[in-house]
């Protein structure tokens, strides 16, 4: 999942653009981290970063509507780098956000959004990358949760 400027990127991508803010788009592939974020950097994006509630919703729709089939986990720009430990009382666990150059990108997230589906592994010496996963669950919408 992608965090671009305000021009949507080509249509064939899934985008939705909020009335401020940077647009989100999807793009479906296997790859690791680092292809993931390489494929933002050509869009001229980074990988997408959530600020608060009405960011979630937005990225947890488009994604909803990419995933086929759910379950499905979408790399966005929460890394832990070696130098950082894990901090269990944190929402992002000791997590941040990889920012775009102009330091748009937020370096937290309220204590709502810190949900996790497993603890993230205690460390201090590796760097480490987490996704959001996204599971279709009837009825109640999608549920969703970071994954180291």
């Amino acid at each position: 999942a992608c965090a671009l400027g305000q021009t949507p990127p080509p249509p064939r991508a899934a985008v939705r653009c909020p009335p401020a803010g940077a647009c989100f788009s999807a793009h479906l592939a296997n790859v690791s981290y680092a292809e993931a974020r390489g494929a933002c950097d050509q869009r001229r994006g980074s990988l997408a970063w959530v600020s608060g509630e009405p960011e979630l919703r937005l990225l947890l729709g488009l994604l909803a509507k990419a995933a086929v089939p759910a379950p499905a986990l979408f790399w966005v720009g929460l890394k832990r780098n070696a130098s950082a430990c894990t901090h269990e009382e944190q929402p992002l666990r000791g997590f941040s956000w990889e920012g775009v150059e102009d330091g748009t990108a937020p370096q937290e997230v309220p204590a709502a959004l810190g949900r996790w589906l497993q603890e993230p592994l205690r460390s201090c010496l590796t760097a480490r990358c987490a996704g959001l996963h996204l599971a279709a669950e009837p009825g109640d919408g999608p549920s969703w949760g970071w994954k180291e």
